[in-house]
């Protein structure tokens, strides 16, 4: 039996900042729900082109893309340790997917230490994640139908059924629909259509 909590996960709403300083130095930290590691590039390359006089750009996203977790994380030439990882630790600590958190520093002239640099990065990541809202999602799979025009009606029933989103459409001799489906209907919608006489999953 599916799990039907599977795929429900937390992430936030909508793009968020926060901000830390320490001793002149100034930490500027960029939340944002993303999809996929190539949205997190361009978010990146975008906050590098506005602060293009920054020292550091330490990151970390946690995304689970295809059915795959993944995660990275980079100190940006600071002390190993320092930057990457207390951004992810926020991460993982809000119990959060789907998530890049960029941390701009600017050098003000003093060295913080290792320990000064763990809690400045954290604490701007920290600050970045409590000015956004935290919400549930689900996983998706995304995945393309084709059928006969006569089984339009039996098609759209399970579309109902399983509250499948029609991402696009296209009809030319046979119906063709690009879905997309909570991971833990997948299975159970998909056995349904191949029920259906003609229709294929592509």
């Amino acid at each position: 039996m599916e799990n039907k909590e599977s795929d429900i996960y937390l992430t936030l709403e909508n793009a968020s900042e926060g901000f830390y300083k320490d001793k002149g130095s100034k930490f500027i930290a960029y939340a944002h729900p993303i999809t996929s590691e190539l949205e997190a590039k361009t978010i990146l390359n975008d906050i590098k082109k506005k602060h293009y006089d920054a020292r550091h750009h330490c990151y970390a996203y946690i995304i689970n893309e295809d059915n795959i977790e993944k995660y990275r994380i980079t100190d940006d030439g600071e002390p190993s340790g320092t930057a990457g990882k207390p951004i992810y630790n926020q991460i993982m600590k809000a119990g959060l997917s789907n998530v890049f958190i960029v941390v701009v520093r600017y050098f003000g002239g003093i060295l913080l230490g290792t320990g000064g640099l763990i809690n400045a990065y954290r604490s701007a990541a920290q600050d970045a994640i409590s000015n956004s809202i935290i919400i549930e999602k689900f996983y998706l799979i995304n995945f393309i139908i084709t059928f006969p025009y006569e089984s339009t009606s039996e098609v759209m029933n399970i579309i109902k059924l399983y509250d499948i989103n029609i991402l696009d459409q296209k009809y030319d001799n046979l119906s063709k629909l690009y879905l997309s489906v909570r991971k833990s209907f997948y299975k159970r919608s998909v056995d349904k259509f191949l029920k259906i006489s003609d229709l294929q999953i592509l």
